[in-house]
């Protein structure tokens, strides 16, 4: 807390410090992260965007994105404010090229599967023949 504001220790005190859960962890969220890191050479102000679930991954993609791009360790990171961003407000492009309608993936392992339940053993007395399509 000093570091961001005046304030010794014995003018003020910490109330509380709790965990923020989200409502909905099943669609994927773009957050927009202010922060305030110190580097070798001084003190800089950023602005990060990140595309999880919860807001405690996005924090937790953005000390390891700190510490690994910036070198920067968590005693070095303050972060002053999260909000959540709509997909027409992002800023930075590579979030906005997962914020497009209609984005599909290759399947890069397809599992090929038995056509019934009763083919499917666990051994087989021959080498299979599958065919990929």
């Amino acid at each position: 807390m000093s570091r961001l504001k005046k304030v010794k220790k014995a003018n003020g005190q910490i109330i509380a410090c709790n965990e923020i859960f989200e409502a909905d962890t099943t669609t994927v969220k773009n957050f927009g992260i202010w922060i305030r890191y110190q580097s070798r050479t001084g003190f800089h102000n950023s602005y990060k965007e990140y595309r999880e679930t919860t807001m405690n991954a996005a924090v937790d993609a953005l000390y390891e994105e700190m510490a690994s791009r910036h070198r920067v360790r968590s005693a070095c990171l303050q972060i002053i404010k999260i909000a959540e961003v709509e997909d027409k407000d992002v800023r930075r492009e590579n979030t906005r090229q997962f914020t497009e309608d209609g984005l599909s993936f290759p399947v890069v392992n397809k599992v090929l599967r038995h056509p019934s339940k009763a083919t499917k053993t666990t051994l087989k007395y021959k080498r299979p023949n599958f065919v990929t399509l």
